[in-house]
């Protein structure tokens, strides 16, 4: 089967995002990108995307001449799905645009900069029928899925208490600087909206424990910092939460919990037990019953639920990290072959696989010759 034409708009040559985008997408072989708008600037969009190895023709201007010129192709050469990297206020006018032109979309979060703004992609949608996917990333891991399962199988019982977390501490050497909060698009509601953490953060905790929960959330009770008089955006705030099936939770998202890197913890707790998640250590989903020793929950085990393991890329023991890992190796043999030499053990030589060569028949030697001492150089 034919890969499916990606574009993307934004997530040019700085942009961190962009890279999870693309990666995202090659992983399994579903996708291929052919084209898009990676900066506002045409020749640095042109430019990156000659990096990438695309075809000129398919790096336009600006979303209209995009539109324009994928329109003239024919239906099975043109572009199927685009994805939204730019900032909040873009959103909805790229994201409108693109489903009334029969393009299927995925966007970056927060959705638009306002509910009403939402609710036309919603209605346009519905009468388009194009597929719609916004990223919330986290729903993606594959332990995330199986405390959804769980939850949903009554493993722990019903739901009494939930307490999200999501501490980051990024903006603390912003906010404190005059110049540098009023020139951070963040914290500009023209670009951002009308909130920055919960708007950049508090949606994936908020859409996280209706994800894993089943349950919707039917009344709030927040309370938001915003440090300065000047700063007119939200940097931290603590929600109060009621569910539709009783419980009450806690959602707790910060931008200036100082030293924080990622921290994005799911803590659900049931009559029967309770279970627990945290990003920065994806791997684990822990399990509490009263009365019973801590169980340890690991992607890739026939333990886990169809929905967890159709996730699950590797087998168990193998973080998804290495994913990088193979990355990084793959750059440095292209800097070697590039003639672009940067750093000793970029890659692995073919000399280190030769001596892994020779431990292996030196161990093999030690054992037959009745389990002793061998020198691996003679």
């Amino acid at each position: 089967m034919s890969k499916i034409k990606l574009g993307i708009l934004g997530g040019g040559e700085d942009s961190l995002i962009g890279v999870l985008h693309r990666v995202a997408s090659s992983m399994f072989d579903k996708y291929e990108v052919v084209g898009g708008v990676f900066d506002p600037t045409y020749d640095k969009s042109l430019n990156f995307g000659k990096k990438l190895g695309l075809d000129p023709d398919r790096l336009y201007r600006d979303l209209d001449h995009l539109v324009e010129e994928e329109n003239k192709r024919a239906e099975e050469d043109r572009i199927q799905v685009i994805s939204v990297l730019t900032p909040n206020f873009l959103h909805f006018p790229m994201a409108k645009k693109l489903v009334e032109n029969n393009f299927h979309v995925i966007c970056e979060k927060p959705l638009t900069t306002t509910y009403e703004e939402a609710k036309v992609l919603v209605d346009l949608q519905a009468e388009k029928g194009k597929i719609f996917g916004v990223t919330y990333t986290y729903t993606g891991y594959p332990m995330v899925r199986q405390m959804k399962q769980m939850i949903a199988d009554g493993v722990i019982g019903k739901i009494q208490k939930v307490d999200v977390q999501y501490y980051q501490g990024w903006i603390n050497p912003i906010i404190h600087d005059k110049e540098k909060r009023s020139s951070t698009w963040r914290l500009d509601p023209g670009k951002s909206g009308i909130s920055c953490c919960i708007g950049d953060i508090g949606t994936h905790a908020f859409n996280m424990v209706e994800y894993v929960t089943g349950q919707q959330v039917e009344q709030i009770l927040a309370d938001l910092n915003y440090l300065y008089e000047d700063n007119p955006m939200d940097i931290d705030g603590t929600v109060l939460l009621r569910f539709s099936g009783k419980a009450k939770g806690v959602l707790r998202a910060s931008q200036i919990a100082t030293g924080e890197e990622n921290n994005f913890t799911v803590q659900i707790y049931g009559e029967k037990g309770g279970l627990k998640w945290q990003q920065e250590n994806p791997n684990y989903l822990y399990l509490m019953v009263d009365g019973k020793p801590l169980q340890v929950l690991k992607p890739g085990h026939v333990y886990n639920s169809d929905f967890s393991l159709e996730g699950t890329k590797l087998p168990p023991g193998h973080p998804e990290g290495i994913f990088d890992s193979m990355g990084n190796i793959y750059l440095g043999i292209a800097n070697a072959i590039n003639g672009k030499k940067k750093f000793d053990g970029a890659y692995p030589l073919l000399q280190e696989g030769a001596r892994g060569m020779k431990f292996i028949e030196k161990t093999v030697a030690s054992h037959k010759e009745g389990n002793v001492w061998i020198k691996l150089d003679d």
